[in-house]
């Protein structure tokens, strides 16, 4: 038999606590490897010795036996008792015993007889734990709970411990808001006196507030005091909202929501009486009842303000404060005055300025006077900049967005700057801001960035279907903090049926750790447009584009920056000619006049530069500010290519409060060519070419496809033709044309979106839903020749073929006049072409989309509906993307 030392049973003991003997002694009798109910109520109290004569002559203890034990020895036992050999017997000293070895927990049961003096003590011992088991756990897993539960394998069984362990569960599940969760422990008997512990766990729907109850409200209805509070009722329309689950921290901050919406409406004596939150009996739903008490509604009486600061005029401040004499008084309004005062001092140096209101309320009037008093404090200067918490950004990166270094006037303006200059990194988590801490003097200010490193590495995959492109894939991987050193390097590639690029790049924001920043991009583009020859898709042209680009920029002002660039492209078009060529050249009837223009060997040469001017909060997720970006291009510098061209785009973010963002975007851009152009028959064509032009849809017009709106040329396919080549139809599927967009000279967008803020729920989650309103146009091309109607004729004999352009008879479609079939041939296909969408009318799409930030990256869904649009135009309701974060 396996023995403990005294000492590791004695440390055993002090672990333990009361146990009952009549669970164990229960599952003694119970067969092993059944699971048993393990009793909760409290312990019965422990036997009394047997009862001893009063008469009887006193005993004295001759010998001490211990029987029974299996894991600890007679001497330990013996250790925990105070009676000895040699002390007189009582029952008093027998029932001491018997408490002594209750209160170890070490023993299931205790029995003590007296034979004239020879005591026998027999002892059942506690068993020993052999594992937890945890079933019906699925809202919270065992990583939660187990940490919580006290008893562990090889400790001693006791059904307090068990009794503790439930309570602890029960409240992690209140703590969910899952109040009606019940836990019944359960043991499993096994063989050397050990047991399995099983939690058999109910967990119970979430309590949820059925009903909120307001009493004593007069001025205002339940329904709006209900929509200040954070708490919602439960229903069905919130089945997504955190916010129908009880929380008693919830409600009282509920309290101090109700209080501040009180006091922003002049009523100043405004108070909750009290707050209850009753369990419905099935402990599925919580009834909260508020009693408030409104009072009197107040106005603001005068309002001052005393300086002591020598460069701040009372006077001459309290006639630019927002709240004046017989407004209704505000709480809020007070609260903003003295941040706003606070911050107006901290430009001018003094970071400690306290301002404080004073009030005085006359209950007679039903007025209240305030008096903002800004104590005297010394102005204050820079005494030290400390960085923490960055463990892969170097130091440098941080320090070089403050716009305040040692030994500078203290300025909070310059401070805020500072904080959104490093929150627009990206390289740290949004809640960021710079603190203020004292430093060795009363006039030195120590200015601490503790920042918070989250992944800047970026994969983004995105998908989709374009019924030009059938199915389109894009990645790209992006570090934007190489190395710590704040740089970018990134590659990408995009992969569909007719395109296909792979681009390398590298920005350093500071050039030799100077304000210059400089990148370079490498590409390689190929392009492939498609049409259909009996319904099968084929490859109409190809451009391959080879180039680089590189960039140097240099700030101008804090807000504003200059960028130049530099771009060397080498581009390719092609052609299939055993498709489109006929006796070594390009036959416009095979391809269309436009793509044999397009076809040929070019060098650009374009010398470009950018201003931006950017007021942005928060480059990443801006919620206010402005950007307006200005650039031009000029392609001439040499090369074969020569045009100039100017873009434009601007943005500005409203934070409207409570969470939402509305932001204007707007875009446009102009491109004219410096040289004309001519065909190889000397017809004058126009002068930009089709590479060069500007093209628009999906992603920047949402509700269309990629370059779904603008100049195009279809081709439309007559089928079910006689014998004769007359009459049949086109298709109206769109699939089964062949539609090129052929862009434009000029084009605008406009966006408008109003992010929409969820409850809480939705915000941990990252759900950032918004509805949009997008519009734009691309037009203005020189009108390329087409066919109205095509005739491919066959010889019957020889099999030879030919295009004959012919012209349509307008009083029956899809006949022709003044043109006979030769003798010896037939048609053998037909088709129309048309040119379409060139029109500065503005396509407008309206929509719904939510950016979701997932446990596998970022994903941005959105549903449009097209409200205006041109013949020729290719909608799509719906786009995604979805990418990852590493």
């Amino acid at each position: 038999m396996k023995r403990f030392s005294a000492v590791t049973m004695a440390l055993l003991a002090t672990s333990a606590l009361v146990a009952a003997p009549s669970a164990a002694l229960a599952a003694s009798k119970v067969k092993p490897g059944k699971a048993v109910p393990i009793p909760t109520e409290a312990a019965a109290p422990a036997p009394a010795a047997p009862a001893v004569d009063p008469a009887a002559p006193v005993q004295t203890v001759r010998s001490i036996t211990v029987e029974g034990a299996q894991r600890l020895e007679a001497d330990t036992i013996l250790s925990y008792i105070r009676l000895r050999t040699g002390d007189p017997y009582t029952q008093a000293a027998g029932d001491q015993v018997l408490k002594d070895l209750y209160a170890t927990e070490l023993f299931a049961d205790a029995q003590l007889k007296n034979d004239n003096g020879a005591i026998t003590i027999t002892v059942k011992e506690n068993p020993v734990v052999n594992r937890i088991i945890l079933e019906g756990n699925k809202r919270l897993k065992e990583d939660k709970i187990l940490p919580e539960i006290k008893l562990t394998a090889r400790q001693i069984f006791t059904r307090s411990k068990v009794r503790a362990d439930v309570a602890r569960i029960i409240e992690l599940y209140k703590r969910q808001g899952r109040f009606a969760a019940s836990v019944e422990p359960k043991m499993v008997m096994l063989d050397q006196n050990r047991v399995d512990i099983v939690f058999e766990i109910q967990e119970g729907p979430k309590s949820k507030v059925r009903q909120i109850n307001i009493i004593g409200n007069e001025k205002f209805s339940d329904s709006q005091l209900r929509g200040e509070m954070v708490t919602k009722q439960s229903r069905f329309f919130r089945m997504f909202s955190s916010g129908t689950s009880y929380d008693p921290d919830r409600l009282a901050f509920d309290q101090q929501k109700l209080r501040q919406f009180y006091l922003t409406k002049g009523y100043a004596d405004f108070r909750v009486v009290s707050s209850v939150a009753e369990l419905t009996p099935d402990k599925r739903d919580f009834i909260i009842t508020y009693v408030v008490e409104e009072g009197q509604r107040y106005k603001f009486g005068d309002v001052k303000v005393e300086s002591q600061l020598r460069d701040f005029d009372g006077t001459v401040l309290a006639k630019r404060l927002p709240l004046h004499k017989g407004d209704w008084y505000n709480a809020k309004l007070v609260e903003d005055t003295v941040d706003s005062l606070t911050e107006t001092a901290g430009t001018f140096g003094y970071a400690f300025a306290d301002v404080r209101p004073d009030f005085q309320r006359n209950k007679d009037d039903l007025t209240m006077s305030v008096d903002f008093r800004i104590a005297d404090a010394p102005r204050v200067y820079v005494e030290r900049v400390d960085v923490n918490g960055n463990t892969l950004t170097q130091d440098k990166v941080i320090r070089r967005e403050f716009r305040l270094a040692e030994g500078d006037a203290f300025n909070s303006f310059q401070i805020k700057r500072s904080s959104n200059r490093i929150k627009s990194l990206g390289y740290f988590q949004e809640k960021f801001e710079i603190e203020q801490k004292q430093g060795s003097a009363p006039d030195r200010i120590v200015l601490e960035a503790n920042v918070e490193e989250k992944p800047t590495g970026q994969l983004q995959l995105s998908a989709g279907f374009s019924s030009l492109e059938s199915f389109i894939f894009q990645a790209s991987i992006q570090q934007n903090n190489f190395r710590g050193r704040g740089q970018t390097v990134g590659a990408s590639l995009d992969y569909s049926r007719y395109s296909r690029s792979v681009q390398l790049s590298f920005t350093e924001p500071y050039l030799f750790d100077r304000n210059v920043s400089f990148g370079i991009d490498v590409y390689r583009r190929d392009y492939n447009s498609f049409n259909y020859y009996n319904s099968s898709r084929n490859t109409t042209y190809r451009q391959a584009t080879t180039g680089f680009q590189a960039r140097v920029g240099v700030a101008l002002t804090e807000y504003m920056s200059l960028v130049g660039r530099y771009t060397l492209n080498f581009d390719d078009v092609t052609l299939d000619k055993t498709l489109y060529y006929s006796d070594g050249r390009c036959d416009p009837f095979k391809g269309g006049f436009y793509l044999c223009d397009a076809i040929g060997k070019r060098t650009s040469s374009i010398l470009g530069a950018s201003l931006i001017y950017d007021t942005l909060d928060n480059r990443m997720r801006p919620t206010r500010g402005s950007q307006v970006v200005v650039g031009t291009d000029f392609a001439g510098l040499g090369g074969s290519v020569k045009y100039a061209r100017i873009t434009a785009n601007a943005s500005k973010y409203f934070a409207l409060g409570k969470g939402f963002v509305f932001s204007l975007r707007g875009e446009g851009g102009a491109i004219q060519p410096l040289a004309k152009r001519y065909d190889e028959a000397g017809n004058e064509v126009d002068g930009v070419r089709l590479t060069d032009r500007f093209f628009l849809g999906q992603p920047q017009l949402r509700g269309f496809d990629i370059r779904g709106v603008g100049p195009r040329v279809l081709r439309k396919f007559y089928t079910g033709l006689n014998a004769d080549g007359t009459g049949g139809t086109t298709s109206t599927n769109r699939n089964d044309w062949q539609d090129d967009a052929i862009g434009g000279r000029y084009y605008y967008l406009a966006h408008a979106e109003l992010e929409i803020p969820l409850g809480s729920g939705a915000r941990e989650l990252g759900l950032r839903p918004s509805i949009f309103v997008d519009a734009g146009a691309v037009f203005s091309v020189k009108k390329p020749d087409v066919n109205p109607l095509v005739l491919q004729i066959v010889n019957s004999t020889t099999g030879d073929s030919k295009y004959v352009s012919v012209t349509p008879d307008p009083n029956n479609a899809g006949n022709w006049i003044n043109y006979t079939v030769p003798t010896g041939y037939s048609v053998s296909r037909k088709f129309a072409e048309s040119y379409v969408g060139n029109s500065a009318k503005p396509r407008v799409s309206v929509g719904v989309g939510v950016n979701w930030n997932s446990p596998f990256g970022p994903f941005r869904i959105d549903f449009a509906k097209v409200l205006s649009k041109v013949d020729g135009d290719d909608p799509q309701a719906f786009t995604f993307n979805v990418g990852t974060q590493f």
